[in-house]
């Protein structure tokens, strides 16, 4: 293994993208940080960024490190396809019949192109649209809550509000109509789906396909029909764009890729924070007093529950030209990942990283969003349902805690993202 650190320490034990090791990879990046904060993956063929400073210098020279990889993930979905025998091959193109070609807009394309789509989409979650939304955010953690107050017995808390919540309120900015929510809950899983390690049977594979062809012809029908009948809607926006460059409207491509962005980065990581959140207050109850009432403190509280558990644990790069970072030599061609879940626990930026601290001044700084040109544009909207729901659960609720019993809270590994699947639940009322 190649390693920027002149020692001797044998890291060949270390097999990062292993179910178990992403599952459980705060030892792997610890060891990584102190002896090889970038490592390279022969099995993957990607070398991976571990210390924050570095990750920070990668992420600002985007001349460098370029964010087109999107061959490389669509590379990633073709090893499924490969593997499967030659009559499900048959039926999962035949499944995927009128799926648009991968469009670089957002998070797989550089400067100008990112430009020109982001400064179309960055007002759609502009901090003053997301405070306008307060109170319907607040309605809806409202009634989520009251569904599951009165549970009589241990509550899936992820099943319960970290799942339905944030899928609500995507769905509702993007336009999706109150009749189609139970087709669109279950589209949201299978896109999001994609991005984990876990491989579907091929019949599973084969509905997965169908959905998400279903999935884009809604979505981009939508967006249609909010150009004839428009609405406070992330559709009608997009819908009434106008590329200044090309004077020209958005293709149903772009929409589609735009559009299914949003969809996995709206829910999808806000979901997996309230469950790691959640998990940190069951193991801490002394925080859970302590933050309790106290605007600042929650804040701050979810800037950890962000920065322990980042839910986008690393994302690729392309290196454009030979160069080096941290003194460790890349080529033109080269394959990076910014892991910024290990950065988040980076003692050299972070002290005592492995702990929860809702004092820690810096909790800010954390990467869960990413950084610099692809910070993730709905970032505002993410921390305005956490900074609600959290006080929202813990005024109405004490004494979360693990329900004996039931299955210990355990990550499912992903090569992009970390989610809690379940989290079995006990509480007070208040």
């Amino acid at each position: 293994m190649s390693t920027a650190v002149d020692n001797d320490v044998d890291l060949s034990d270390i097999h990062l993208f292993d179910i178990e090791t992403l599952i459980d990879p705060w030892d792997a990046y610890t060891r990584l940080r102190d002896n090889a904060p970038v490592f390279y993956v022969p099995e993957m063929n990607i070398h991976v960024v571990t210390r924050y400073e570095l990750l920070m210098q990668a992420a600002r020279d985007t001349e460098t490190f370029s964010s087109g990889f999107g061959e490389f993930m669509n590379g990633a979905r073709m090893q499924y396809f490969n593997a499967a025998p030659p009559e499900v091959q048959a039926e999962l193109i035949k499944a995927s019949e009128g799926m648009f070609a991968p469009v670089d807009t957002l998070l797989t394309a550089d400067m100008p192109t990112h430009k020109k789509y982001r400064s179309q989409v960055d007002r759609v979650f502009t901090a003053g649209n997301v405070r306008k939304m307060e109170p319907y955010i607040n309605e809806i953690i409202k009634d989520t809550i009251d569904a599951f107050i009165d549970a009589d017995g241990p509550v899936d808390f992820m099943q319960a509000f970290a799942f339905p919540v944030p899928l609500r309120i995507i769905g509702d900015r993007l336009g999706v109509e109150p009749e189609d929510r139970e087709f669109f809950n279950d589209a949201a899983t299978v896109a999001a789906a994609g991005l984990r390690l876990t491989m579907p049977d091929h019949q599973e594979g084969i509905r997965r396909a169908k959905v998400m062809v279903q999935l884009q012809n809604y979505m981009v029908e939508l967006v249609h029909k909010r150009r004839e009948e428009p609405k406070d809607d992330m559709a009608t926006i997009l819908g009434q764009v106008e590329l200044e460059d090309e004077q020209r409207p958005l293709n149903d491509p772009e929409l589609w890729s735009i559009m299914n962005q949003f969809l996995v980065a709206g829910h999808e990581t806000t979901t997996s924070t309230f469950g790691w959140g959640m998990l940190e207050l069951c193991k801490h109850p002394e925080v859970q007093e302590e933050i309790r009432g106290d605007k600042k403190m929650v804040r701050t509280f979810v800037e950890e529950a962000l920065r322990l558990e980042a839910p986008v644990q690393g994302l690729p790069r392309v290196v454009t030209k030979d160069t080096e970072l941290g003194g460790y030599p890349l080529k033109a061609g080269d394959l990076i990942m910014l892991r910024y879940g290990a950065a988040n626990r980076d003692e050299r930026q972070f002290e005592c990283p492995v702990d929860l601290d809702v004092h820690r001044k810096n909790a800010g700084s954390q990467l869960a969003f990413g950084t610099g040109i692809h910070h993730c544009v709905g970032a505002p909207l993410a921390r305005q349902e956490l900074n609600l729901g959290f006080p929202a659960l813990l005024d109405r609720m004490k004494n979360f805690r693990l329900a004996p019993g039931k299955p210990a809270p355990k990550a499912e590994p992903s090569f992009i993202l970390r989610n809690l699947p379940e989290l079995w639940i006990e509480f007070d009322r208040r």
